[in-house]
């Protein structure tokens, strides 16, 4: 082998060992969502139709109508911080808030600088509520029917694995429970070793799998979560 052979491949040697060096410190536990805490099961299963006084919930998608303004109508996802994007008016508040209550909010913002008597409907496209919505660092995110009794595992296979980006060893399902979004984190490396039972999920919940390309609203998440309350142990 001669000397500039040697140079390339002592080179690329040294580059694998940094990378791995570098994903070995990213991908580990951390954060301060509890571990290893026991999973109630949520409010109730869901329904086969939306009640007349639905509140919107992140990760739900609405149908936005503003009478001749096509560039503003359209479909909007709920973030997980339960707000919509808008063009003019930025981030809104849905969450929370039936369809009717969002629809005379975008009304008064519209209204307030943009348009004179602007006629703003709302309509529920597609609720989480029927789905388990996983998100983050996975190969598919997006909402996925649940039947029967489901998984962490089972859950993160449908959106097609995790990237390869992602930190297996922070995984939070988020779930409602008396009311309230309450989340827990998972070690999902741990889980497909055996050494943590699996848990089960349900309709409504939404995973989010960490990485170092998680979209920011995901990372606000993370970092505000103390914010929000915890899944309590059996």
């Amino acid at each position: 082998m001669n000397r500039l052979a040697f140079k390339a491949l002592t080179a690329l040697g040294f580059s694998a060992a940094l990378a791995l060096s570098l994903s070995g410190c990213a991908d580990t536990r951390g954060g301060s969502i509890p571990y290893n805490v026991g999973l109630p099961a949520p409010d109730g299963p869901a329904i086969a139709a939306l009640p007349a006084d639905y509140k919107i919930a992140p990760m739900d998608t609405l149908t936005v109508k503003v009478f001749r303004a096509e560039d503003l109508s359209g479909d909007y996802k709920v973030d997980l911080l339960g707000n919509i994007a808008m063009p003019l008016i930025g981030d809104v508040s849905a969450a929370g808030r039936t369809p009717q209550e969002l629809s005379a909010l975008l009304t008064e913002k519209l209204g307030a600088k943009y348009f004179q008597n602007p006629d703003v409907s709302v309509a529920i496209k597609s609720s989480a509520g029927r789905n388990v919505t996983v998100d983050g660092a996975v190969t598919r995110a997006g909402a996925y029917p649940v039947f029967g009794q489901t998984s962490l595992i089972q859950a993160v296979a449908l959106a097609g694995g995790t990237s390869e980006d992602a930190n297996a060893h922070r995984v939070v399902i988020f779930r409602t429970i008396d009311g309230k979004r309450e989340g827990a984190a998972f070690d999902l490396a741990s889980i497909r070793h055996g050494e943590m039972p699996d848990p089960p999920v349900y309709a409504g919940d939404i995973i989010v799998v960490d990485g170092s390309s998680i979209k920011a609203t995901e990372k606000q998440i993370f970092q505000s979560f103390p914010l929000l309350g915890f899944f309590r142990p059996f």
